[in-house]
Order: C-alpha cells, then structure tokens, then sequence
C-alpha cells in the first residue's frame, strides 16, 4: 500500500506541474481502484477483473441481453483491466458491428458467425494436457458444436472437430475410433433423440460431456427429449449440460483437461 501511495503522490505532482494531463491520471486512478476492489463499476454491471485469479480464467461476456454499447463497455473494462483476452458468447453479427465501432481500432472484436461468439485479444496457444474432441451428430448441430470448439481453443486446448458422425449412419462415428481414443475428453453434441453421447460413451475411457440442442422435429419439444434421454444415459462417465450450452460444456472440459497444471500451482 505504501508503494501504491507513492506511486499515486507522484501522479498528483506530475499534474500539477503539467507534465501529466488531468484526464490521464483520472484514468490511471480509476484503474488502480478498480484493481484494488477487484471489479470495474461500470453503473450497468460490475466487470469482474479478478476471475482469472480466483478460477483460472477470466471474466466472459454473455452477449444475448446487452446493448452494444454495454458489451463494448464490459470488454474494454476487462481488457483494461488486464484480462489478455476477452470472450463474448451469442453474439450476433448486426450488434458486433456496432460493439466494434464503439470499441474503435484499437481493439478488434473477431467474430466467429456460426458460433455467434466474438473474440477480443486472440487466441492463445494450446497448453492443455491433451485433446478435446468435439463431435456433432448432425449438420443441424454444428452451430452448437462450435460454440464449444472455439470456446476450448479460447481457453487454451487443442481441438479435434468430428462433424455429421450420427447414430442414423453409425459407421461414421466408427470411421473416427482413433480421434476418439486419443482425447482426454469428448464433448458429444446432439438433437434429436440425443443417442450420440451414449454410444461415445460406450467406447472411449475418458469423460464424456453431452450437449442436447434444440434441433429435431415436435416431440423433441426443442432440446428436452434430447436432454432427458441423455441424462438417463446407461453410458458410465457422461455427465450433461443444459440445452444448447456449447460454452458450459467447453469450459468444463477444459478444467478437466488442465487438471495436471492446476495439481502443479
């Protein structure tokens, strides 16, 4: 604290004498405070600048809700914060545009339109223990399946994408035995009757994360037929995530595959 103090005395003397300008130092002290209390009020949400530190990875942003101008706000805290990155989940093309121009050239929101996520700061290189293996079970899931895909390649994993590997043409799925027998975990996306992840289930020795979407016809009643079929799995080692949550099941898969770097922390 009394480095802080020194360091905040010097800031003032430098106002003073004009060496530093008033709207620079406002900033400076606005981010030392907000490093202080661990979050940035910004009146509409409270960016959570100490994520990384409490669970292993930073704050992200849920798009579907906010204004472009809350989710330009929210990723510039993070960054400014000291968040290297900066993750934004449905997104949709019209309102990243218009978070872009809010957020200006200096920082660039990359946009993914199938996973409807955005992307500020890049994405790192792969420091996971292994392989996360995404398989969609049909065309109808790949906007599902990305979300995941890119969300773990976000969070530092390398990726494998298995696409189209359905029950309806089983040999598909058998065709891909060596992909599947070299991952440290398999996300299993799936509509319909959600079978998928109970037949990968049933052939890999590592944890199996389903995903039910929302694809199929009346009596899927928009994912949950899918949902309840894979949580009734007979499969040992497959666990479920909500409908459509292609980021939940990422994000779990990753803490599994960085278990050996957080046993070394």
């Amino acid at each position: 604290m009394v480095c802080k103090a020194r360091e905040i005395e010097y800031m003032l003397r430098a106002v003073a004498e004009g060496s530093l300008a008033v709207d620079e130092a406002s900033r400076a002290l606005c981010a030392e405070i907000d490093q202080a209390r661990g979050f940035a009020d910004l009146g509409y949400a409270r960016a959570d600048l100490a994520r990384a530190a409490r669970q292993g990875a930073g704050e992200v942003v849920f798009g579907e809700g906010k204004t472009p101008a809350q989710v330009a706000g929210i990723v510039r805290a993070l960054l400014e914060g000291g968040q290297p990155r900066v993750l934004v989940t449905r997104l949709d093309e019209e309102k990243r545009a218009a978070a872009q121009e809010l957020l200006g050239s200096a920082c660039e929101l990359a946009y993914y339109p199938e996973a409807r996520l955005g992307v500020a700061g890049g994405m790192p290189e792969p420091d996971g223990d292994g392989v996360i293996v995404v398989a969609a079970a049909g065309t109808s899931d790949v906007g599902v399946a990305e979300e995941a895909a890119l969300t773990a390649q976000f969070l530092g994993n390398e990726v494998v994408r298995l696409l189209d590997v359905g029950v309806a043409g089983i040999h598909r799925l058998l065709a891909c035995s060596d992909e599947l027998a070299r991952a440290q975990v398999v996300i299993a996306v799936a509509g319909m009757e959600g079978a998928l992840a109970s037949v990968i289930g049933g052939m890999v020795s590592c944890p199996v994360i389903a995903v039910p979407t929302s694809v199929g016809y009346g009596t899927a009643f928009g994912g949950v037929t899918a949902l309840l079929a894979m949580l009734n799995s007979c499969a040992s080692g497959v666990s479920v995530v909500n409908i459509d949550n292609g980021f939940g099941a990422a994000y779990q898969a990753s803490l599994i595959n960085h278990l050996s770097a957080r046993a070394d922390a």
